[in-house]
């Protein structure tokens, strides 16, 4: 009896360890970053400048996966409904908030997908055309008060544009016309060819035209200026501290994945935002690196809740 008592306690004993090990040797496989959208657009560009940094950091392929569809509720989706093994990852946009406060339904709940890290922010530029009278948040707000009024493209209901145009038209009043394009790009378009009058989209993606002169800043929705666009002032130095918002990124993890591997990421994000060969290639396009803790994320998260909440309650925002 004696004997067989000692080779079951030492199972128990190698049994009780497992999970620590497994995480301990996290990642040793590569590991997956999904994005809603598809190729091409800003949050697929920083997850790939992401990912290439993350998987050096961790020594494992970091694969990122296009899942594009219902403003990313699909990506979101499929990793809230995977394995939380530290293996499948989600890299947000804003509309992880937001999608859950305009859309009717939901796939998942949203205790189901839990933050790991901030990623980038990309502030959102007002913009009219090259050759527009307006030059400032006060112009805009006059002509909106005109019988004209202004007419402010965005790109969807609920998008960041979409927003912006809301936050203009309860802090200055006036007239708002507010038109949905299919992407941010085709409204920046309008205004170009002044089918519009304004438009705010991603510094990353209203930077080439702005320098190529056929767009016009007028102010900045985010806390401070960028480095990009260093003469553009931020709404807030105009006056108007409540316009703000940013395209932001961010990365996300099932429910249930293990603590060690969540700080593990995080860690692994932060290092890769601060080396010169992430901030090269996403700091002249705009888009501002912003490492930091999970409890950070978190907190800010909680932060657009509870400041975008009422202004969808207010404009009746409805998905389209």
């Amino acid at each position: 009896m004696r004997f067989l008592i000692k080779p079951f306690f030492a199972i128990l004993v190698s049994l009780a360890f497992l999970p620590v090990q497994a995480e301990e040797v996290w990642p040793n496989h590569p590991v997956k970053f999904i994005v809603g959208f598809g190729p091409g657009g800003a949050n697929d560009l920083v997850a790939r400048v992401v990912a290439e940094g993350v998987s050096k950091q961790l020594n494992q392929t970091v694969i990122v996966e296009n899942k594009p569809g219902a403003g990313s509720t699909l990506g979101a989706d499929i990793v809230a409904k995977s394995a939380p093994d530290g293996y499948t990852f989600f890299v947000s946009a804003g509309g992880i908030i937001t999608n859950p406060m305009i859309k009717s339904s939901m796939p998942y709940k949203e205790g189901d997908l839990v933050p790991v890290g901030l990623l980038t922010i990309s502030p959102s530029i007002i913009v009219v055309s090259s050759d527009s009278k307006i030059n400032s948040i006060k112009d805009l707000f006059a002509q909106a008060k005109t019988p004209k009024g202004i007419n402010f493209s965005t790109a969807g209901t609920g998008s960041t544009p979409h927003f912006v145009a809301e936050m203009l038209s309860m802090k200055g009043g006036g007239k708002y016309e507010i038109i949905p394009y299919k992407s941010g790009s085709e409204g920046m378009v309008a205004v170009i060819s002044n089918q519009v009058d304004a438009t705010s989209e991603a510094s990353v993606v209203v930077i080439p035209q702005i320098q190529g002169g056929k767009l016009k800043p007028i102010a900045s929705t985010w806390s401070k200026r960028i480095t990009a666009l260093p003469n553009v002032p931020t709404a807030k130095e105009q006056g108007y501290p409540e316009i703000f918002i940013g395209h932001w990124a961010g990365v996300f993890a099932p429910k249930g994945t293990p603590d060690a591997i969540l700080e593990k990421m995080n860690q692994a994000i932060n290092a890769a935002l601060k080396t010169t060969a992430v901030q090269s290639r996403l700091i002249p396009q705009g888009i501002e690196p912003a490492p930091g803790s999970r409890a950070v994320f978190t907190k800010f998260l909680g932060d657009e809740k509870a400041r975008l909440e009422p202004i969808v309650r207010r404009s009746n925002m409805k998905e389209d």
